[in-house]
């Protein structure tokens, strides 16, 4: 169980540096996407080639829009028109992830970043894993997550090494 709840957090964890840019996942029965070409430089992106609603959301860039690195100028970009095409709950919600992100500390953000790369380096079949024993944390009563964070952080850096090193428990079928 605590196994479980590291588990769990790991990814929390992982998904708030991300600040929910997880692809979404393939339609089942889709073939896997084609491996994606080395990334070319990037060139500048001018700022008459955004939609009029790309240029309001980046008003507060406009003036020095063409000293930006093209990296950032793409990436804003990208980051407006995913904001464009999302639903108000989705938007809420990543204001919410955002406010959070802030109020880290820059070391709280640097792990996060690394616990975010290590998640992404674990083999996909891992990943799910992980994802499934998040769902699963997520849906235990708050009085049950708060005594499983409660042994975590009673745990020795050995003790969790140990913990995380068990195979995982067999589920228990509920019928």
């Amino acid at each position: 169980m605590i196994r479980a709840f590291f588990v769990c957090a790991y990814l929390l964890l992982a998904a708030a540096s991300a600040v929910a840019q997880i692809p979404a996942e393939p339609e089942p029965g889709a073939s896997p996407p084609a491996a994606a070409p080395a990334p070319a430089p990037a060139t500048p992106r001018a700022w008459s080639s955004m939609s009029p609603q790309q240029q309001q959301l980046l008003q507060g860039y406009k003036d020095n829009w063409n000293s930006l690195p093209p990296e950032r100028q793409q990436a804003l970009a990208r980051g407006s028109q995913r904001w464009l095409s999302m639903s108000p709950e989705q938007r809420s919600n990543a204001q919410q992830r955002f406010a959070q992100w802030r109020a880290l500390s820059p070391e709280q953000r640097q792990q996060l970043r690394q616990r975010w790369q290590q998640f992404k380096s674990m083999p996909p079949e891992q990943q799910q894993r992980v994802r499934e024993s998040f769902n699963r944390f997520r849906q235990m009563p708050p009085e049950r997550r708060m005594e499983l964070r409660k042994q975590w952080r009673q745990m020795s850096p050995e003790q969790r090494r140990r913990v995380m090193q068990r195979p995982a428990p067999a589920r228990r079928n509920p019928r």
